[in-house]
């Protein structure tokens, strides 16, 4: 039973948190603290300032720890996967919708004008990186590092997950 109690008290959250982990946060404490009384709200608060001092989404990271102290390792498993499954079946059911009807006229017409605003959303962030990185490190070193890692990635085909790590060790050792 603690475990669909588990389950519950992520999923409905999941579902009705609409702006992703900060704004179900008050619906999960009120799963956790009030509804189910696994924590007080001094723990649940220590709970989310650990969740904010680590990297990652902030509503998986108190699914898994909550759910570990509830029920183990079969709570946190559960706990996780109740967060994320509601972002789940709405992918997998837009999908379905998408190639039922992919080759639709319309759909094929959305999918064009769809690509370029994407396209255009990528370089303002790409942009904003740049700024922010000759802004941080200097337009040199920004330079340099981007010619490398365009020339690593296109020329050498090396993979870039590589290419990032490489600039991490550069930025770790020498800035």
């Amino acid at each position: 039973m603690v475990y669909w109690e588990i389950f519950l008290a992520f999923f409905i959250p999941g579902i009705l948190g609409y702006g992703g982990g900060p704004a179900s946060i008050p619906l999960v404490e009120n799963e956790v603290v009030r509804r189910y009384e696994w924590m007080t709200v001094q723990e649940f608060s220590e709970v989310l300032a650990l969740g904010n001092s680590l990297p990652g989404p902030i509503a998986t990271k108190m699914a898994g720890y909550i759910g570990y102290e509830v029920g183990g390792v079969p709570g946190s498993v559960i706990g996780i996967f109740a967060t994320v499954a509601p972002s789940l079946i709405i992918m997998v059911l837009l999908l379905s919708v998408l190639l039922k009807f992919k080759d639709s006229p319309k759909v094929k017409r959305l999918t064009l004008f769809v690509q370029p605003v994407i396209a255009i959303l990528l370089g303002m962030m790409a942009w904003r990186f740049f700024a922010d990185s000759a802004e941080g490190i200097g337009l040199w070193q920004t330079l340099i590092l981007g010619a490398a890692s365009f020339l690593l990635i296109e020329r050498v085909n090396i993979h870039p997950a590589f290419v990032i790590l490489g600039a991490f060790l550069y930025g770790g050792l020498f800035l």
